[in-house]
Formats: structure tokens, sequence, C-alpha cells
């Protein structure tokens, strides 16, 4: 599939992961997202890094350049097919195609990679689920590159500056599940990176890197994209399914699970933008390269969108597990004002809770870490928000967000999201009572884990976080507002 193959000999399957690895003493393991904020927190004696200190003396962070995955992130090359193929992708996509599915699979087990859009599920795990359906059904991949999490915008720089790694990666992802094709779910907004993509599918296309003998394999695979309207709730991958086909994007009951039902009524793999682009180069350079990267059970490289109060707001690819001072003040130019100015961070993107500056002082990016402060990596979105920052009307806003965006399916959901909003704005004023915030708690507690899909659980995350991290400044807010009212 590439101009060198024709004059050198087919790899060995010790060969592709040997290529390029390197050694690190790391550990392995998983962990559940959805029970993230029910889990009880760890004493906050430093656990994060004493975590580390623990099981190793390594810092984390730091990542080289020759060890980054996407080399055009900030399209500062040309995003065709031939600068794609100088940079590495497409090289030796043949063998790897050819070595089947056991092997790619396994390849991506050992790397341990954990899906990137935001659930962190083991990917090799979830791919392999499309072995159970035996029957003579087409199998389906389909990419969310939706992205319409607020502050999550890694997907669309790798659409934008390097399609031909996403293609790749289809093409490889899709072999692992022995699938007859891939759709690609891209946001309606995302136009530029739509019109790349669509070029960058063409070109692959004509050069017979996919359709028909992709590659030269004999395994056949196209490719497809499909613009979505636009709706935040087409990022469940049920929804997202439900818009393909034509219908009202709302989530579906399981079971049945996608793997098994899915797009047109056929097995079905939903998998996130950056998880398949980075699984060609897992292969080419072995799972145990990638898995030498970031802490036991949070392994490999990982796109980290850093907005808000920064002076250099960027999407860099870094090591998982670097600590998030390290990340902001190194990548991003620190906060405005320095780093005691923080006043906290939204850690993965608007559904996730926002941690405090003490927590944020040493707590690593990395599933794990975060879980343990009752938050989450979620799509790595990094919000900073400074002393300027009013946090509850931030709070405030992200439930006016999920009001707007929630389906109305599940009763919970579209009822308690319009609560949740009213009394969050009357918390931005101080026009409340202080039994109200327990009250609010309840109302999250309601709505968390009682919908079909997480959207409840986004909706009630933010609210938690700000009632646990910052309840002094609501009480504040409403002492404040009653003795202006008593003083008129």
């Amino acid at each position: 599939c590439s101009p060198c193959n024709g004059c050198r000999p087919s790899l060995s399957t010790q060969t592709i992961p040997a290529m390029l690895s390197r050694a690190h003493t790391v550990s392995r393991g998983l962990t559940a997202a959805r029970s993230l904020a029910q889990r009880a927190r760890v004493p906050r004696v430093h656990h994060a890094m004493a975590a580390v200190t623990a099981t190793s003396t390594r810092q984390y962070g730091g990542l080289a350049d020759q060890d980054r995955i996407f080399q055009n992130l900030y399209g500062k090359h040309d995003w065709g097919l031939k600068s794609s193929m100088k940079r590495g992708t497409w090289y030796r996509t043949k063998d790897i195609v050819l070595k089947g599915e056991d092997w790619i699979l396994d390849e991506v087990k050992k790397s341990g990679l954990r899906g990137r859009g935001g659930a962190g599920f083991p990917s090799g795990l979830k791919w392999s689920f499309m072995k159970g359906a035996t029957d003579d059904r087409p199998k389906y991949l389909v990419v969310n590159a939706d992205e319409g999490e607020p502050g999550t915008c890694k997907d669309r720089e790798i659409m934008r500056h390097d399609p031909h790694s996403l293609i790749e990666g289809c093409l490889v992802a899709g072999r692992a599940m022995n699938a007859r094709a891939a759709y690609i779910y891209i946001r309606g907004e995302f136009f530029v990176e739509a019109s790349n993509l669509q070029v960058a599918i063409n070109e692959a296309y004509d050069a017979g890197l996919i359709g028909k003998d992709a590659c030269g394999t004999g395994y056949d695979f196209d490719v497809y994209l499909f613009r979505g309207a636009g709706a935040y709730i087409c990022g469940e991958e049920t929804a997202l399914i439900e818009s393909i086909e034509g219908k009202t994007g709302k989530p579906r009951l399981k079971p049945p699970f996608p793997a098994n039902v899915g797009l047109f009524g056929c097995p079905t793999t939903v998998a996130n933008v950056e998880t398949v682009a980075v699984a060609p180069t897992i292969c080419r350079r072995g799972g145990d390269w990638f898995s030498s990267f970031g802490r036991e059970r949070n392994h490999g490289t990982k796109l980290f969108a850093i907005s808000g109060n920064v002076n250099k707001p960027c999407v860099v690819e870094e090591e998982m597990s670097i600590s998030l001072r390290e990340l902001i003040e190194k990548h991003a130019g620190g906060v405005t004002g320095g780093w005691d100015n923080l006043l906290g961070v939204i850690p993965g993107g608007s559904s996730v809770p926002v941690l405090p500056k003490d927590i944020c002082d040493d707590v690593l990016m990395d599933f794990d870490a975060l879980v343990a402060e009752k938050s989450g990596l979620g799509t790595a979105a990094v919000i900073v928000m400074d002393k300027s920052q009013d946090i509850i009307d931030c709070i405030s806003r992200l439930s006016d967000f999920y009001v707007h965006e929630s389906c109305g399916q599940c009763t919970p959901c579209r009822e308690g999201t319009t609560w949740l909003s009213k009394v969050m704005h009357r918390l931005v004023s101080g026009n409340a009572q202080k039994s109200e915030i327990d009250m609010l708690w309840e109302l999250t507690k309601q709505i968390e884990g009682h919908t079909i899909c997480a959207l409840g659980d986004a909706a009630a995350w933010p609210v938690q976080g700000l009632i646990r991290h910052f309840r002094p400044e609501i009480e504040a807010r409403i002492d404040a507002y009653h003795q202006s009212a008593d003083s008129a």
C-alpha cells in the first residue's frame, strides 16, 4: 500500500511490534467510567502522587517528538496523501491487514488502549465483542466524529490536519472487527473538516488503499462520510446510529447492544476518532511501545485540549499521567495571572465535575487519578477558570446547555435538567435558601443513573462538583443577597 512495499519482504509476527520499541517499567488495569461519581473519595494526602512514588519513581510527561502519533496536529504540513505517506501514514498497512483480526486485536489489547471519547473502556476488548456475531450479517465500524462536548476540540484537529491517519485507522480497526465498511459520523458544523476528510477518502480510493481489494490484501472495505445536524445527543452511540438510519437522534434501550444489533440491524462498533486513528501506529510500533507510556491502567499518549483562562490555549499530544499543573504550565503558558490565581479546572470536558485549586496542585491527568478525586478524564478537554470567573455562573451555563440538548425521552433528564437550570439561575443571583443546596444535590442523584444514556449523568456531575467543592461560595452568595434585600 506504499511505494516501498513492493521491494520489501512481509514482516513477521514479531517484527512489527519490535520496530521502534522502547522499555519502561509500568503496569496495567481498568476503571469503569460510569461509577466515577459514586466512588468514595480517597483522603486528601496527595494520594495521586503517593500512588506514583509507591510503585515507581518515574515522572510522566515530556513526550518526545518522535513518539508523537499525530505529526501534523497544527497543520504545518500538507494534509494530502503524498505528504501523509512521507510522515509514515499508510506505511506497511498491507502487512498489518494481512496479519488478520486476531493479531490486530492482540496488539491493541497489549497496548492498554482505552477509549478516547470519554468512557475509557478497553478498546481491544470492545472491538473483540464483534466476534460474537457469527451469522452472515455484514459488520460495521462507526466512527464518532460528532465532538459536541463543550471544551472538546481535539478530534477536529485530526480530521482537519491529518485526515489520512483516521482513514487508515478505519481500515485497521475495521479489519480487527472483520467489518464491511466504516461510517464516519461528523458534526454538521465541521465544514472544513468534512471537506478535507472527503478529499482524503477520495484520494485513498484512487490509490487503492480502501475499497475493493484494499491495499492489495483481498479485503474489501469502504469508508463513508455522514454529516450530522449538530445535536449533542447524537454523540451517544445508539442515538448516532439512529441518526445515520434517518431517524430522530434518540438513544436506544440496551440490550440489544450495538455489537449484536447496531447500524441497519447489523453488528456494529462505535469508536472515537482518536481511538481509531492511533490503531495503525500501535500495530506498526507494537502494543508494548504504546503501553510504555503512562501509569498502570492508563497507558499511551493522549490529546489534551486546554482552554479557558490560560495564556496559550492549545491542543497538545502528551503522555498519559502527566500532572495537570505541568500540562497547563508547559503547554498552555500557565494560568492567567499565575498559578495562585487559579480557581478551578474542569479536567475532561463539561460533563465531569470541577476540581478546586488544592486538588489541581498535584493531580495526574489519567483515568484513575481523576476518578479518585470524584471527577474524570472524559475527553481530556481541560477548561481552566481563574479567580476572575464566577464559578456558580459558569456551572449554571453548563446546566442551560444540557437543558437545551436533552432529547426529552427520559423523564428524569427531561424534567430534571430543567429544574437544575432554574435552581442554578437562582443560586447565581443568591435568591435562594441554603436548604435548597441539599435539595439540588438530591435532585442530581435522582437524575444520575436513571436515564437510558449518560446525558443525565453529564448534567448532574458539574452541579455535584460545584456543591462538593464550592458550597461556601454558594452560601456566601445567598447571605449577600438576603443582607442586601434586608437593608433595602
